[in-house]
């Protein structure tokens, strides 16, 4: 069975957009792939943050993940700084893979221009998600379009440490492998403001444990398609947003439904909103009653993680040992 590999950051709990375009793909890929599932904390704190608000955090992603459909019986589910391999490993890559490769990743140079002051950790991010990647040998990465970046930089610091430390092995017997990426269904899941993917700092995100009144006083004045200033102006439902998570909630029948009445004035957009509103409570009501179950056994949840970490841990130490051994660490 493809070994895959994925991590989220402890944002707290998840909104929309981490649910389309990762931890529903993870809920899937957990019945046809090994699959190891990872909170990674240690990337988290390269900005600014409170310890107890990384702990808090931490804890409601989990209940999350869980409530989303992850299940700790057919995945491994853990927390990355209960498994200090992954910084171990991170170290031993940092000294074989090049600065320049480094500098010339999009999310860096974006990121860098608005710090006033550049911690390493952010010039080094995508050689610790190298680690987490290659810690398990995963052959697979579920991955948004905006990671397929840093998962080349993988598979080029995999090809470096096997070039140097796997000689003479074939291309197929490589130590490490070249982890392929396997893009999620959903697109890129833009904010309600139209303007940038969905992120909690840009205050554009839909919750996923949200209540139904809430969550349409956010739709209801979300952004649509700019050329339906009125009722009355047909849309081109292909620029709208509203359209594309009709196209994440709602069934086939209804999309189709949607962009004739958008496309012929049919509706106006308020009419359209309902209706999303309607799918989304569809799929997201047994979530919300799942989180209530999770957060309130929280023994039960510990021991879950706690025995992911643990199984996590055997295989990240089995592939430490192998490379210690090749590069002639004791």
């Amino acid at each position: 069975m493809s070994r895959i590999f994925s991590g989220i950051q402890p944002s707290g709990t998840l909104h929309i957009g981490n649910y389309l375009g990762a931890v529903k793909n993870w809920a899937a890929l957990q019945h046809t792939h090994e699959s190891f599932f990872c909170v990674v904390d240690y990337h988290a704190i390269i900005a600014a943050y409170e310890p107890a608000d990384l702990r808090a955090r931490t804890a409601d992603m989990i209940v999350s993940l869980l409530a989303a459909g992850v299940d700790p019986s057919r995945c491994t589910l853990f927390v990355q700084s209960m498994v200090p391999e992954h910084t171990e490993l991170a170290w031993i890559f940092n000294t074989i893979t090049p600065l320049g490769e480094l500098e010339r990743q999009t999310q860096f140079k974006d990121k860098a221009s608005r710090e006033e002051s550049v911690p390493a950790g952010l010039l080094n991010y995508p050689v610790l998600q190298a680690a987490d990647i290659l810690l398990y040998r995963a052959d697979r990465v579920p991955v948004g379009e905006d990671q397929v970046q840093h998962l080349e930089l993988s598979r080029e610091i995999s090809r470096k440490w096997n070039a140097r430390f796997d000689a003479g092995v074939g291309a197929g017997d490589a130590f490490f492998p070249e982890p392929e990426p396997l893009l999620t269904p959903s697109r890129r899941i833009m904010g309600l403001d139209g303007k940038a993917k969905m992120s909690k700092s840009l205050g554009n995100t839909v919750g996923l444990l949200e209540p139904a009144d809430e969550i349409w006083a956010k739709l209801r004045p979300a952004v649509t398609d700019p050329k339906r200033q009125r009722r009355t102006d047909p849309g081109t439902p292909e620029v709208c947003n509203i359209y594309h998570l009709h196209k994440a909630f709602s069934p086939p029948e209804t999309v189709q439904h949607v962009a004739v009445q958008c496309s012929t004035a049919g509706w106006g957009c308020i009419d359209c909103k309902k209706v999303l509103h309607e799918s989304m409570e569809r799929e997201l009501v047994p979530i919300r009653s799942r989180a209530r179950e999770v957060a309130a056994n929280g023994a039960l949840v510990k021991e879950m993680i706690d025995a992911g970490a643990d199984h996590a841990r055997r295989v990240a130490q089995a592939t430490m040992r192998e490379v210690k051994d090749r590069m002639g660490l004791t």
